[in-house]
């Protein structure tokens, strides 16, 4: 019953346009380009589309180290869009304090996004010297390795409860012409994969001691080690998979052609395109199912300073919207990632959804490392680990080594 309210709350509100509202075109920029992401941002679109106003989709093809560059040329050449995406954390830092970017406060403290947005550290992510400058839409977490139940069973092995037993079932499924571990040959995600693990594997405590407090030592030590051996054995078992994009490696184990992909929440969109059922067409591991946590990544947008007043009451419209309820579950049902709010209803989330929502509610949370390491080191962490994971070259040694002395310089 519940449900059935919801949506048609929401169907009411995104079919009466607000009263009086002046139409106003607003362009939107972002990296959602795969069939789950553009069925979650039309969400937002038609929304806006419905308060009278007009959503122009923005979409850059490619990952967000491509279409990022792309967003801040324009604003700083004096070209801004309406509105664009950048994850939680410190990627617009810079345009925010070449004043370049919308203040939110005065609508976040009327709406009243500090008692509603959670956990409250998205919103300080979007703070700088005490002000709001972007309004955080999403809980993306990257800690989720996802299996395909066709590839296990093709294999004769039984389908993984964690990372020791899908590294024991990774020959059974070589030899049944299985791709083990899929991944793309984009450095994002090499570099997430390996944050995965070393969560997983080093431990809570050593990942908070390099990633938050820059400890070097940490980096360099036996904990780390033993997560530097793991991706070495790991990269073995991704060697056949020849994609590039993420969403086409998810697609090698939504077809049973991959065994597993480390990658974040965003892959069950994938998922529900394709009809596949949490649970019974394929399974999920927070944490590689040694280490339940949900690290609070995920999207945000920010609104560039336009010269033109109609266009920046369109951008406070869309700044509201964003953050309502009925949007709120409309756009993360379709993107497979958590709501910002926990006072929405979400009894129509799987499995995976459920049991990210359990972790969530439960507290046992980390920063995302756009949180905690600027682009720089994070740029130089993806180009160690663009090498390290396609070649074989340099050892898991050498690769700790030079790790460590990034997180010595990191900033």
């Amino acid at each position: 019953m519940r449900l059935r309210s919801t949506l048609a709350a929401l169907a009411a509100f995104v079919t009466l346009p607000a009263a009086g509202a002046q139409a106003t075109e607003l362009e939107v920029t972002h990296w959602w380009t795969s069939g789950g992401e553009a069925a979650a941002v039309a969400e937002f679109a038609k929304a806006f589309d419905a308060t009278g106003n007009k959503w122009v989709d923005g979409a850059i093809a490619g990952s967000g180290g491509t279409a990022r560059p792309i967003m801040i040329s324009r604003i700083t050449g004096g070209d801004p869009m309406g509105a664009t995406q950048f994850n939680h954390g410190r990627q617009a830092e810079e345009l925010v304090e070449a004043g370049l970017m919308q203040d939110l406060t005065e609508l976040a403290e009327k709406e009243g996004w500090r008692d509603i947005v959670h956990p409250v550290s998205l919103l300080d992510s979007c703070t700088v010297d005490g002000r709001i400058y972007c309004v955080p839409v999403n809980i993306h977490s990257w800690q989720w390795i996802w299996l395909s139940h066709k590839a296990f069973e093709d294999a004769g092995v039984p389908v993984p409860t964690n990372w020791d037993e899908f590294v024991a079932a990774a020959p059974a499924l070589k030899e049944a012409g299985k791709i083990p571990l899929a991944m793309g040959n984009q450095p994002w995600q090499s570099s997430g994969a390996f944050n995965v693990m070393s969560i997983a594997l080093a431990g809570l405590d050593a990942w908070k001691a390099v990633n938050i407090e820059k400890d070097a030592e940490a980096a360099a030590g036996p904990e780390y080690a033993k997560v530097f051996k793991a991706a070495a054995d790991a990269r073995e078992f991704r060697k056949d998979s020849n994609v590039q994009d993420w969403n086409q490696a998810t697609n090698l184990v939504i077809t049973g052609q991959a065994g597993g992909q480390i990658m974040g929440d965003w892959a069950q969109g994938e998922f529900q395109v394709a009809g596949q059922v949490a649970g019974e067409d394929y399974s999920c591991l927070p944490g590689l199912g040694v280490t339940e946590v949900i690290s609070t990544g995920g999207d945000a947008f920010y609104f560039p300073k336009l010269d033109d007043p109609e266009k920046t009451q369109a951008q406070m419209e869309l700044a509201s919207l964003m953050l309502s309820k009925e949007v709120q579950v409309a756009f993360n049902l379709k993107k497979g990632s958590l709501p910002v709010r926990g006072d929405v209803d979400l009894a129509a989330a799987n499995d995976c959804m459920k049991k990210g929502l359990e972790i969530l509610a439960g507290g046992n949370i980390l920063p995302d490392t756009n949180q905690t390491l600027s682009p720089d080191t994070q740029g130089q962490i993806e180009d160690l680990m663009t090498e390290f994971w396609s070649s074989d070259a340099i050892s898991a040694e050498d690769a700790q080594q030079r790790y460590a002395e990034i997180i010595a310089n990191a900033d």
